[in-house]
């Protein structure tokens, strides 16, 4: 392993294991130490058959067993110890990476597949647990007995010994080589497999697009392309190890016919004993398997290690937006938002904001319109801190946003998104959503507040009914009102509502309307707003064009006005409207 192999990033997840690799060692050492006692003993079994001393070889046999079964113990040790060792590392690595992909800012996700980030914190992470497995179990204890053998065959005959080492240096040659490809190889059959894994995310996640627009040959079409991408990959992988076996047996084939031949040499000059011999051969055929399992686990800590450099290369990834060192926690909110001069320009140069200067005063509702684009989205993301202005502050009761906690930011903002999403889940769970241990009673309040105790009685387990991934399981309007429940339960004093009742037909819009209202009373609310009967009751409207403010007031003024807002309000004497009568 060189220095500069990904592998030596693992060693601080092995640290808090130390104590089970330890003894997984000891354990290893009885068992490897075992084998040149074995070939001993093998040695004297042999010649004492041919004499015919059956108490004698009663002993011997005896003796082998019991060595057999301590043998036997120590390998059970080394297995369960190993185990335990290699389990243990691959959660602690998979929770390293999601703990880390939980910091990094919005927009990565918005463009990486996550297909591909899921087979990262899946399949590329099983294969380096297997790996620190098979290293501890199965390459450490080749490697220490093939030292033990050989010793011990130095010590039976040196000239048949060295023989034995002159061919290893050239199979040690023949697996670097072979290795270094196998890298390569595998480097791109992973890309192929992530390719393929995004694909059926994207195509899984949009089935009903698909059927809609009759697409499916197209779809499968697409999806052989970047199969039989994956199986040429793999094919070339497969097709390197079906040379590579061959060669590295035709070696070591040769070496041992070249042993054969100077051993009877040794013997006929008196230099080796037939016992000595047996011994040998013994030795030396415990060394194949060895040596095999030392090929195959070198190929695969070769593969391996692309799926190495693909887990750590998360994290490399690292967020724009994070807590300060200095961060305090934010307390006692009292609801007021001022922004300051900001502006904001995307990563990819494209601008959102410009000097935008607003003072939102506590208990405040505050409605954005705009067409789509105008920047009302940007906005709210600010304040939640999803980015950081690229000018000027963000200001909650005073304190400018940066220097407080983003956990505790968060935790005093409420989000009723336009689409809801619940994760896979209870009723219950997914109201008390991102909070521990909650009372069933507070969640029922909040669900009563929300206009959703009614409903959720009616369901198969009541509360405890599974929602199923993404909420499939109720309708718009229930998970509308799931939303407004788990809002209510937070209790925050700033509420962000992205209009939720543009999508619902109108019994479920009257319900969630009715619980919106109930949420709204006594907090500071920043509403993009789509409907006009939302816009009428918020106690300032302000108009974004183009990321910039171009009109402030009420309802009555802005009409007034006949400005931008009129545009909005009569889509059919002006620009599109962004607003729904």
């Amino acid at each position: 392993m060189s220095t500069s192999s990904t592998y030596w990033r693992c060693l601080p997840y092995l640290q808090p294991y130390r104590g089970l690799g330890v003894r997984a060692l000891a354990c290893t050492l009885v068992f490897i130490l075992s084998m040149p006692l074995l070939a001993h003993l093998v040695g004297i079994i042999l010649p004492l058959v041919g004499q015919g001393n059956v108490g004698r070889l009663t002993q011997m046999v005896l003796l082998t067993l019991a060595v057999l079964a301590v043998r036997g113990g120590f390998q059970y040790g080394q297995d369960v110890l190993t185990a335990k060792l290699a389990l243990g590392v691959t959660l602690d690595l998979r929770l390293a990476v999601y703990r880390h992909l939980q910091t990094l800012d919005p927009d990565y996700f918005e463009t990486t597949p996550v297909g591909d980030l899921t087979y990262r914190l899946t399949e590329d992470i099983d294969r380096v647990g297997e790996v620190v497995h098979k290293a501890f179990h199965q390459f450490v204890p080749c490697v220490l007995q093939l030292t033990a053998l050989l010793i011990y065959m130095v010590y039976l005959d040196g000239v048949l010994t060295l023989t034995t080492l002159v061919v290893a240096p050239l199979i040690a040659l023949l697996l670097g080589g072979f290795g270094q490809q196998l890298l390569v190889l595998a480097r791109r059959s992973q890309d192929q497999v992530s390719d393929m894994a995004s694909l059926l995310t994207e195509v899984f996640g949009g089935i009903r697009l698909v059927r809609a627009f009759a697409a499916e040959a197209h779809e499968l079409k697409r999806f052989h392309h970047v199969a039989e991408r994956n199986r040429l990959a793999r094919f070339r992988t497969d097709h390197l190890k079906a040379v590579e076996y061959p060669v590295v047996g035709l070696v070591y084939a040769l070496g041992v016919l070249g042993l054969f031949w100077i051993a009877g040499w040794q013997i006929g000059r008196g230099a080796l004993s037939p016992g000595e011999l047996a011994a040998f051969a013994a030795a030396l055929a415990l060394l194949v398997d060895p040596i095999l399992l030392t090929t195959a686990n070198y190929n695969e800590f070769k593969q391996t290690e692309a799926s190495l450099d693909r887990v750590f290369d998360l994290f490399n990834q690292h967020p724009r937006v994070c807590n300060a060192a200095d961060a305090i926690p934010l307390t006692g909110v009292m609801g007021q938002v001022v922004y300051d001069q900001v502006s904001f320009v995307y990563p990819s140069g494209r601008p959102a904001l410009t000097d935008i200067t607003l003072h939102v005063k506590p208990g405040e509702t505050v409605a954005f319109v705009g067409s789509s684009g105008a920047g009302k989205s940007t906005l709210v993301n600010l304040l939640l801190r999803f980015y950081d202005p690229t000018a000027g502050r963000v200001r909650v009761d005073g304190l400018d946003i940066r220097t407080v906690t983003l956990e505790s930011l968060r935790r005093h903002i409420g989000l009723v998104p336009q689409e809801t999403l619940l994760f896979s889940g209870t009723v219950a769970q997914s109201i008390a959503f991102g909070q521990e241990e909650v009372p069933l009673a507070q969640i029922e309040a909040a669900a009563r507040i929300a206009n959703a105790h009614e409903f959720i009685c009616q369901l198969p387990q009541g509360y405890q009914t599974w929602v199923g991934e993404r909420g499939v399981n109720l309708s718009g309007g229930q998970r509308q009102r799931i939303a407004i429940a788990r809002a209510v339960l937070l209790n925050p004093r700033i509420l962000i509502l992205d209009e939720a009742t543009s999508a619902l037909d109108t019994e479920s819009e009257a319900l969630v309307q009715e619980a919106l209202e109930r949420l709204m009373a006594g907090r500071t609310v920043l509403l993009i707003a789509h409907r006009l009967s939302t816009v009428r009751r918020a106690d300032r409207i302000v108009v974004l064009e183009a990321g910039r403010i171009v009109e402030m007031g009420t309802h009555a003024e802005l009409l007034a006005a006949a400005g931008r807002y009129t545009q909005l309000y009569h889509p059919d004497k002006g620009a599109v409207s962004g607003l729904l009568p």
